[in-house]
């Protein structure tokens, strides 16, 4: 398996610059556009599962922190506070301090829980110099997050919810899960909350965790120490090029933050109950996924996302405008599509390759007169003259159908 800061020679994903600064790569239109696709996957999972979305700062006052735990926690992996008058302001390391904001906004009643907040948010790391690798290790850490709101007795249905979403985004990435990581607390004082709290949702999420891998053959695998200070978590674990092991996305539960914030909902009893906080990453970090993705496919990407999914080459001027046509045919569709016209055919074939566009469509003089096209689709192992009309069929359900590979029977 090729290291993706290798690939990233061919595929121009992302650059990096010392003035930006280390550990903040600076995204080519290549890998925004697999970013892009990454986030509207992200945007479908969570709307389907009934997320809405909302938008917060990505600072906050040093005050918010302190109540939510993280400056006690993590000062030394946050950015130094900056002074702003008479108050101290922080690049956010986490988004759950301000989707705690946003429900305290207003009361809830048991009625309309559970409430499910999503945004796709950049969070802030200030990881040392030493630890800074390509996309895996970076500064700026760019979520899919939703944080759920819920009664204690919709704790398990949330949490089964959102680990069956994160295997999902798997599946449709095509990422290999190793395993399934229980995160437990272990004996030390490290941890927020009792420990008869920690015992309780500890057990909660081993059941629902264990009800939802009946469908799957992945082992469930215990780990004490492995918590976030706040409450037990499921994880998502993946091997890396350099056989590191990952959490590609993770489902946590929160007991602690909700007390923080004095997080309530009005119960059928008319009383105010405390609410239990589900966080949730179902694709993972921008950076992260698309690093694993890079590795795991050697940089030829699933055509949904590929940076370019049609190379359309004619082999000499004459058949420059059927070569036209099937590119304004496939922009229509909005298929990301290039017309490459310039130097030899071999080397236009070669520098597809060597960038690993996704189909490779050469139109000759007797493709031109068939209105078809001489296909290449690497992934696939298929090379043969397609019509066009069916060329651009087959590549727009595959795009559509997120498909691992696109189906030319």
């Amino acid at each position: 398996m090729s290291d993706h800061r290798d690939l990233n020679h061919d595929l121009d994903v992302y650059a990096t610059d010392a003035l930006a600064g280390a550990g903040l790569p600076l995204w080519r239109p290549a890998g925004s556009v697999i970013r892009s696709e990454l986030e509207r996957l992200a945007k479908d999972l969570a709307h389907a599962d009934g997320c809405v979305d909302v938008h917060t700062p990505v600072l906050g006052k040093r005050a918010l922190f302190e109540r939510s735990g993280h400056w006690s926690k993590f000062e030394d992996d946050m950015f130094p506070a900056m002074q702003l008058g008479e108050e101290e302001v922080v690049l956010r390391p986490a988004n759950c301090p301000h989707h705690a904001l946003v429900y305290k906004a207003r009361s809830h009643s048991y009625r309309e829980l559970p409430v499910r907040f999503n945004e796709l948010a950049p969070m802030f790391r200030a990881e040392r110099s030493g630890v800074l690798s390509g996309l895996t290790r970076v500064r700026q850490i760019s979520l899919d997050d939703t944080h759920v709101f819920c009664r204690p007795d919709q704790t398990g249905a949330e949490v089964a919810r959102g680990l069956r979403a994160a295997l999902e985004a798997q599946r449709i990435l095509g990422l290999p899960v190793h395993h399934v990581r229980l995160s437990l607390r272990d004996d030390s004082d490290a941890w927020l909350g009792s420990r008869e709290q920690w015992d309780v949702v500890q057990g909660s999420l081993r059941e629902s965790a264990r009800e939802v891998l009946e469908g799957y053959d992945l082992p469930l695998v215990e780990a004490a120490g492995e918590a976030a200070f706040y409450g037990p978590k499921v994880d998502l674990q993946v091997f890396d090029s350099r056989g590191h092991e990952e959490t590609i996305a993770t489902v946590q539960v929160d007991f602690n933050q909700p007390e923080r914030f004095d997080l309530t909902y009005h119960g059928e009893d008319g009383e105010r109950h405390r609410v239990v906080m589900v966080h949730r990453g179902t694709v993972g970090s921008m950076e992260r996924v698309t690093a694993a993705l890079l590795e795991r496919y050697e940089g030829r990407l699933p055509l949904w996302l590929a940076p370019v999914q049609v190379a359309v080459l004619p082999v000499s001027a004459e058949q420059d405008d059927a070569a036209r046509a099937l590119v304004d045919a496939l922009r229509t569709e909005g298929v990301r599509v290039e017309l490459v016209c310039d130097d030899s055919l071999g080397s236009r074939i070669r520098e597809a390759r060597r960038r690993r566009v996704a189909v490779v469509a050469v139109v000759g003089a007797r493709e031109a007169a068939d209105a078809s096209a001489q296909v290449t689709d690497v992934a696939a192992g298929f090379r043969d003259v397609v019509a066009v009309d069916r060329l651009v069929d087959r590549v727009v359900a595959a795009r559509d159908g997120r498909c691992g590979q696109v189906d030319w029977a």
